[in-house]
């Protein structure tokens, strides 16, 4: 009798567990409730917003840039992997710590600069939603503190920072749902560019002459410009390596 209960039991537990596996990653985020929270006040709003741009709801792919000295972050999409980026919305960077240039330590207070993913959701966080920024990369490993990097690096709500991006809990509402949607619906790398300003060649300048001091700095910014044109000429999205030295190499996307 023990043995058929236990058997029953392990068919229950199976059952369970290939139920939890068929599940999309939309269904797993709708248990947490800021998440829906988020469904309920954003969906409407975001599905009219991408239909004033012509794009489909939710649409085939999302990148967003983030610019330091703007306090702005932008949301772009695209229709389909072979077609340019359009953008959708600015989101207001309400607060943040530190100076422009990269993060190479823990403890500087720096918010990260370079090209970024968001790999992983938290909708339980401390800031209402976040979404991890996958810092350090291989090319912050390369440049950075060896001993210790930092770490735990967030696009989140509310408005409050120590090396993170915060948007306001009305923002990170918007942009955590999409990314929900457009991650369930297939788009693994969720990338995310963040610069100390625009860098166009009038804001590359600037900066040179703010720092005129700090010729590592200006080279460092020189190959994130490069990037940022990539996009800048066509607004499609570069694949994105990272060379021996930790300089970024920029080249068309595979589709």
């Amino acid at each position: 009798m023990k043995h058929g209960l236990a058997f029953f039991l392990f068919l229950v537990s199976a059952s369970l567990c290939s139920s939890e596996e068929t599940k999309s990653f939309r269904d797993l985020q709708w248990k947490f409730p800021r998440v829906r929270t988020a469904s309920a006040e954003k969906d409407a709003l975001l599905r009219e917003r991408f239909q004033a741009k012509g794009l489909p709801y939710p649409p085939h792919s999302i990148l967003l840039r983030a610019f330091k000295r703007e306090a702005v972050l932008e949301l772009w999409a695209t229709t389909a992997a072979d077609q340019p980026y359009v953008l959708v919305r600015d989101y207001r960077i309400c607060t943040s710590s530190g100076v422009l240039g990269p993060k190479r330590r823990f403890g500087d207070e720096q918010v990260p600069e370079g090209f970024y993913e968001l790999d992983w959701f938290n909708p339980q966080s401390n800031f209402f939603l976040s979404m991890h920024i996958n810092y350090p990369n291989t090319s912050d490993r390369i440049f950075g503190y060896k001993p210790n990097l930092g770490g735990d690096i967030f696009l989140h709500g509310n408005c409050a920072s120590i090396g993170c991006i915060p948007i306001t809990d009305d923002g990170i509402k918007e942009v955590y749902w999409l990314a929900v949607l457009v991650h369930s619906a297939g788009q693994q790398h969720l990338p995310i560019e963040i610069f100390p300003a625009r860098l166009t060649d009038d804001g590359l300048r600037s900066l040179a002459a703010t720092h005129r001091n700090q010729s590592d700095l200006i080279v460092f910014w020189s190959n994130l410009k490069e990037g940022f044109d990539f996009f800048e000429n066509g607004h499609r999205a570069p694949r994105v390596t990272t060379r021996r030295d930790g300089s970024y190499a920029f080249s068309q996307n595979e589709r």
